[in-house]
Parts: structure tokens; sequence; C-alpha cells
């Protein structure tokens, strides 16, 4: 991502999965690590997010998935039928745009819970960080 755009930003939390940075332009950014870590890892990394969402009014998140190992398929089912149902009702969790990863298998998790969340989150995949903040900050609030 380019600096300009992360001059803007501010950590919010960061653990083995990663970091959540807000933006100031309205939106949180996951940069995942490329390490191995266990679900309840994943699920903290996602709760912080959800608590930065609430208190920061923010329903858009941008996740770059180019270092992060495939989620299993249980984490994949909490996400789909546990944290985005409750982003969206207490957070208004509206919009993600994701950088794709490399890894072929990644793609398919990433795929399974977009698939599987019929909640009205609009999900666009992307190959850059530019193309993906701006696509977000050309969506409403």
């Amino acid at each position: 991502m380019p600096t300009l755009l992360r001059d803007q930003e501010t950590l919010y939390f960061q653990n083995a999965a990663g970091s959540v940075f807000y933006h100031a332009a309205g939106y949180a950014r996951l940069a995942w690590s490329a390490e191995r870590v266990t679900p309840l890892e994943t699920q903290t990394l996602y709760e912080h997010t959800l608590t930065l969402l609430r208190s920061a009014g923010a329903g858009k998140v941008l996740s770059e998935h180019a270092q992060r190992q495939p989620l299993p398929p249980s984490t994949q089912e909490w996400l789909s039928h546990d944290w985005v149902p409750r982003a969206v009702q207490q957070a208004r969790f509206r919009y993600c745009a994701i950088i794709d990863g490399q890894n072929p298998l990644h793609r398919l998790s990433a795929q399974s819970i977009i698939a599987d969340t019929s909640l009205g989150v609009l999900f666009k995949r992307f190959s850059s960080a530019e193309e993906a903040a701006s696509w977000l900050l050309s969506l409403p609030a």
C-alpha cells in the first residue's frame, strides 16, 4: 500500500495472525501475517476488528490476503455464520475489499466465505491495495 494511504492509518490491534488498522477515510484494514496461526488467534483478530468497526461507525473492511494462510473449514464456518452476521447487525458491515493472495487454496477458502454469506455484504476482489482502497472510498459511508 502506498505510503500516502498508510500515513492516514492508526494501528488498532496486532497478534500472530496479523494487524488491524483504522484508516482515516473510515475503514478497517486487516494486514494478515504469513504465519500459521490457531483458529483462536484468527477469531481474536476478527473480534478486535468488530470492536473497531462498532466504535468508529465504519462498515467497510480492506483485507490483505496476500500472505494469509488458508483458513480451516471450522474458521470459515465461524466467519460465515457467526462473525459476519454479527458485524452486519452490530457495526453495519456492508463492504469488504479483498486483496487476493497467490495461494489457490487461500482463494478457495475466501470464496467459500463469500459464497456462504447472504447478508447483503458486498465482497469484491482486487489485485492491489490501491484499487481496493479506491473502491472503498467510492462507496457511501
